[in-house]
């Protein structure tokens, strides 16, 4: 991975605490000003629709754009992350944040939404969502689940969110609240500062292979610096120079067979490799790493990604479906908007309650992690498929408590269900990869639950769609144990 030398502090073992702490705040901030604030674009939707004129399908892409893009954008966010460092990253994606929410305060169009406060916040919100998961896997171990679903928690607060942009919609209109928006997420600056980098000196170095020649950097002990005068790597001599070969200067040796020995000599578990001083090698051979991993070619080989791409996939998109039509389906039924805003109110902070128990259960390993995983998605897919039979305030009620237990325990799992299938040394590549076909999936996922509702005159379809889907997501967890065999055998 291409970090700056010298500020990453090596340590033997995950601590599991200690500045860790510091990094789950920093988490729980970017999910109460990032992800809790997407939820309430609810309420900007109905006020740029008015002050538009526009109809819903094309007020629509605003939050998709937004919401897809904060998946979708991974595997840019990845190569950001390996160059210039996660605290980097995740600065310049509390700035595009406040930018977009103030230079939309400007909008005169829709399309002018699209593109500042659906792209700009949209990648943003990658940048500083995948720094600090990253961050935070690499400094938990045994509390992962526990100190995720604590930082997720944050999401719950929507139910303060939601009544106070009103309160600022109603006092300084859309554009002061837009505003007043951005200044909330330039926190996110100064919160980013606590994103110290840390490596596990103890990690085996086993996770390098011959992947198809690439210019592979997923141990631990792989540390690059900005400024490309050193490199540190954990490769062997074969890889490297097969890696030469493929930055185009075939058959170049990287060092001197004697110097090598004399470098590795009384340090038997660590290689050192120094790039050569020519600057136009150097760029070369940086650039290949960016291209493999922008382009993640070798987790094309990897079953584990297959199997947990299919299932955040399917879970994010089911997900999002009941969350975005919740107080529609309670206005049909004759549910007055101030009661359907409690039931919202109830599943963020049940959400939230439920995370923090599920991440400690989890954390205790009486099973794996991804069986509890399976679980909670076939529970929240049968419950979505009873979701029509609720026709009253209590009935619904009921099905939005079940669902927030369920969901908020599946939504807890995510990170730890993630670091067990593709370790803790290639995250960054893992996630934003899958991140960009999930991001394509959300993306059209309120067009097609639009669509159905168009055509049936009723959400219940909407709830049908995301039962079926979340049944579809816990399928792929099924084949685990075969590809751990599969991997066993290669």
């Amino acid at each position: 991975m291409l970090k700056r030398q010298g500020k990453a502090h090596p340590y033997t073992e995950a601590l599991d605490g200690g500045w860790g702490w510091m990094i789950v705040f920093h988490f729980f901030l970017v999910n109460v000003f990032v992800m809790g604030m997407f939820k309430t674009f609810a309420i900007f939707f109905v006020v740029f629709q008015e002050e538009f004129e526009g109809t819903s399908e094309q007020t629509g892409w605003i939050g998709s754009i937004m919401t897809s893009l904060s998946y979708s954008a991974g595997p840019l966010v990845a190569v950001i992350s390996d160059i210039y460092g996660e605290k980097t990253a995740s600065i310049l994606g509390a700035l595009l944040i406040t930018g977009g929410y103030v230079i939309s305060s400007w909008a005169t169009s829709i399309p002018f939404l699209c593109v500042t406060m659906g792209l700009l916040p949209g990648l943003g919100s990658a940048l500083v969502y995948q720094a600090a998961v990253v961050v935070m896997s690499k400094y938990f171990k045994k509390r992962l689940a526990l100190c995720t679903a604590i930082a997720r928690s944050g999401v719950g607060l929507t139910f303060l969110l939601a009544p106070f942009t009103k309160a600022m919609i109603d006092l300084y209109d859309w554009t002061g609240a837009l505003v007043l928006f951005g200044a909330i997420a330039l926190n996110l600056v100064p919160s980013s500062m606590l994103l110290r980098p840390i490596r596990i000196t103890s990690e085996s170095n086993s996770d390098i292979k011959d992947q198809g020649g690439s210019l592979s950097a997923s141990g631990a002990e792989a540390v690059c610096g900005t400024e490309t005068s050193h490199c540190v790597e954990t490769q062997e001599p074969s890889i490297r120079d097969s890696a030469v070969q493929k930055a185009g200067r075939s058959g170049t040796s990287l060092t001197d067979p004697q110097n090598r020995n004399e470098e590795f000599i009384n340090r038997p578990n660590r290689r050192r490799l120094f790039l050569t001083d020519e600057e136009s090698f150097e760029k070369k051979a940086i650039l290949w790493s960016c291209k493999q991993r922008f382009c993640g070619i070798s987790l094309l080989k990897n079953p584990f990604f297959y199997i947990f791409t299919w299932s955040w996939l399917f879970g994010q998109l089911a997900y999002l479906i009941p969350t975005f039509h919740l107080a529609a389906r309670a206005k049909t039924l004759g549910i007055g908007m101030t009661d359907a805003s409690y039931l919202i109110s109830v599943a963020g902070i049940t959400e939230s309650v439920s995370q923090i128990i599920s991440g400690w259960v989890a954390d205790q390993n009486w099973i794996r992690k991804y069986h509890y995983q399976k679980s909670y998605l076939i529970l929240c897919g049968i419950t979505n498929l009873l979701a029509p039979l609720a026709t009253t305030f209590p009935l619904l009620m009921t099905y939005i408590v079940f669902f927030a237990i369920f969901s908020g325990g599946y939504m807890a799992l995510i990170i730890s269900v993630l670091v067990d299938l593709s370790g803790p040394s290639i995250v960054h590549r893992f996630m934003g990869l899958a991140g960009f076909f999930t991001g394509i999936a959300i993306l059209s996922g309120p067009p097609i639950a639009g669509w159905l509702y168009d055509y049936t005159q009723t959400y219940t379809g909407s709830f049908y769609l995301s039962g079926t889907c979340y049944l579809v997501s816990s399928v792929s967890l099924f084949f685990v144990p075969l590809a751990e065999r599969w991997k066993s055998r290669v």
